[in-house]
């Protein structure tokens, strides 16, 4: 019997430890991490996802609530991150530099973009706001492993 007790003595401290995680859990404001992806040479499709994020970051931080965003480019999308041809890049470049905009990111896809300079036979640069990573589908596969929402616009 006292093992018994002893166990359910046990039990009921995890639960009141549990409780009392998820209550100081509670106070926190919720995390939305957020992955656009974007394989389109098309200046709507880029616009698009830009004033999706634009509503998204505007939306969550208007409720105090944290959020993330990357927006992932490869393929024909890549043109949206090249220095050279992108038509966003201005709006790119405020939305950067807004203060509210902190945990916002651009990638760029390695695969894509050595595959371009060796088309055009020299190098492409990626506009200074985005980074590069090894391949542009792996990046949102990993996004998407960590627990962000996939979003194409």
């Amino acid at each position: 019997m006292k093992s018994v007790s002893r166990r359910f003595a046990a039990l009921t401290a995890v639960a009141a430890t549990v409780g009392f995680a998820a209550r100081g859990h509670a106070d926190e404001p919720k995390a939305h991490r957020v992955a656009f992806h974007v394989d389109q040479n098309d200046p709507k499709v880029m616009n698009l996802a830009l004033n999706n994020v634009s509503n998204l970051l505007e939306y969550y931080q208007g409720k105090g609530e944290k959020v993330e965003v990357e927006v992932v480019a490869y393929g024909p999308g890549l043109n949206m991150l090249r220095e050279d041809m992108s038509p966003v890049k201005g709006r790119i470049a405020s939305m950067k530099n807004d203060a509210f905009n902190a945990n916002l990111a651009f990638s760029a896809c390695g695969n894509t973009k050595r595959h371009m300079e060796k088309a055009e036979g020299h190098p492409i640069q990626i506009i200074s706001q985005a980074h590069v990573v090894p391949a542009g589908i792996v990046r949102l596969t990993e996004l998407q492993e960590q627990g962000w929402t996939y979003i194409k616009p």
